[in-house]
């Protein structure tokens, strides 16, 4: 299954955190992945910092509404912070205002920065570092919407009635100032306590608002957990974590944003979709016949989001049933253009499936390329401006580029998780343990193991939701290699980790990851 550790834990002193980064430091070498930025890109952020751009940081288009109180809303150890968010009652309904970073205030289109920032095409996240889109003196530095500090942004405006549903939209460039730093674990613990802020009780209040519409435009959502890794010692472990409630209400706000954006670009015949269509009905009945084969049957009269909202990965047969929900949502790709004649005709060739609505990548432009693109331009469409000829001759070109660093982040991060489950197992060489068989073929199986919690494939007997035991033979860290066997078999060959699973948006956003946006 699509796992992403979420930043490394270490502690001071720990042979572990060390042997870990010095196996990803080869990685990173190996890779293909953009480290250092050339002296040029450089040159051109730190003038763009200083207020020396081309571009202009601060101008006379952005309105101040530094009075705002906004606050933002991430991981403790976030520094590329995107967006802020300042919510209120109105009425019966609610007003919400999401500043969202003005990354195009020091990116000059077809500048040095830009130029590089599409070599990137997104930041990469591994267990121990990341490895930023944009240098870090503006993705952690001025153009983070970081605490006390007056910051460029797109700021949306959005009326909401009493069913969450958006009832009015508005864009502007503005000066914000950021009120706090909050962190999803303290503001849970707070909520949780009685204690917590007005303004997160809002964002509970409007998530479950914003989920239930989901539902009833047959939306779906995947819901599994993420790997902490902990550093300790000599050991590496990794451990299950479920994301907070306050995290999905905070998800919705970024994908109601998302939703508005394709609206606006489809309206005005010019922009960036993120689409994915629609499982086709055979892949649908197999999914039935397996839920029934799991002694989990999906009812005819449920729809697929509501099915999947009864399943929770604790539960071992569930959990073989969401691993198997996620080759359903797979085909996720960017539709660009910029004209109404180049949007498929068919609709349903304009929507995001698993959101259940047209959708597009808004709300992270510290982090991920696309995402300027579309502010830039519904920024346009909602002025009742042309697009600027820079801005219209880029946006064909942007799906491909994504596609292409994607694939490429895709593959770096996929082979960190790799050495991070090799090293967590190495402790247990000649233990047992428990598995959950998820998926069972040609003497293969794919195996969940429960604790800790790592995938892997291996000769063993079993059918999808079976617990079974297994012994760990042996593992190669650096070659990210975990060799399986029963627990009362001998060792097979060629046994490693699994292929992971497509799955996107689907998920709500990850700790040090960009949102689900």
């Amino acid at each position: 299954m699509a796992l992403h550790p979420v930043s490394l834990h270490p502690r001071d002193g720990s042979i572990a955190a060390d042997e870990l980064r010095h196996l990803l430091d080869a990685l990173v070498e190996r890779s293909e992945v953009p480290v250092e930025f050339p002296a040029e890109v450089l040159a051109a952020a730190e003038a763009a910092a200083a207020g020396a751009g081309a571009a202009g940081p601060i101008t006379a288009e952005h309105a101040d509404r530094t009075d705002v109180e906004f606050v933002t809303l991430d991981p403790a150890s976030s520094t590329d912070l995107d967006q802020a968010m300042h919510l209120s009652r109105e009425g019966d309904g609610y007003r919400v205002l999401y500043a969202i970073a003005d990354v195009p205030s020091f990116v000059e289109l077809d500048g040095p920065i830009d130029a590089e920032t599409r070599r990137r095409g997104e930041t990469v996240y591994l267990p121990d570092r990341r490895i930023s889109l944009h240098p870090e003196m503006l993705s952690e530095g001025v153009a983070s919407i970081l605490p006390e500090q007056d910051t460029p942004a797109f700021v949306w405006t959005f009326a909401l009635d009493a069913t969450g549903a958006v009832t009015g939209t508005t864009l502007e460039r503005a000066l914000v100032r950021s009120r706090a730093k909050l962190a999803y674990d303290a503001v849970q613990a707070d909520l949780d306590a009685g204690t917590g802020l007005e303004m997160m009780q809002l964002l509970l209040e409007i998530g479950a608002k914003r989920r239930e519409l989901e539902a009833q435009r047959r939306g779906a959502s995947l819901n599994l957990p993420e790997q902490e890794v902990f550093a300790d010692g000599e050991a590496l472990r990794l451990q299950w974590r479920t994301p907070l409630p306050i995290e999905d209400a905070n998800a919705q706000i970024s994908l109601m944003t998302g939703m508005e954006a394709a609206r606006i670009m489809i309206e005005g015949g010019a922009g960036i979709l993120r689409t994915m269509p629609a499982a086709d009905e055979g892949s649908i009945r197999d999914l039935r016949r397996k839920a029934a084969a799991l002694g989990q049957p999906w009812p005819e009269d449920m729809v697929y989001g509501d099915f999947l909202r009864t399943l929770h990965w604790s539960e071992p047969r569930h959990l073989a049933l969401l691993n198997q929900a996620a080759k359903l949502f797979r085909g996720a790709s960017y539709l660009a253009f910029t004209s109404p004649a180049e949007l498929p005709a068919d609709p349903a060739e304009q929507v995001q499936a698993a959101i259940g609505a047209p959708y597009a990548h808004t709300t992270a432009p510290l982090r991920r390329l696309v995402d300027r693109f579309v502010l830039l331009t519904c920024h346009h469409l909602l002025g009742g401006d042309d697009l600027p000829d820079a801005l219209r001759t880029a946006l064909p070109l942007i799906p491909q580029v994504m596609q292409e660093t994607g694939s490429r982040a895709g593959a770096i991060e996929r082979q960190a998780i790799d050495i991070v489950e090799a090293l967590a197992l190495r402790s247990s060489i000649g233990s047992e343990l428990e598995a959950t068989v998820l998926t069972s073929s040609d003497g293969k199986a794919q195996l969940q193991l429960l604790e800790p919690p790592v995938t892997v494939r291996a000769a063993v007997p079993g059918k999808p939701g079976d617990v079974v035991r297994v012994r760990v033979e042996s593992v190669d860290p650096a070659a990210g290699k975990v060799q399986i066997v029963p627990a009362a078999g001998r060792p097979a060959a060629d046994e490693g980790r699994t292929e992971t699973a497509e799955v996107d948006e689907v998920q709500a956003s990850a700790p040090g990851q960009p949102a689900a946006s």
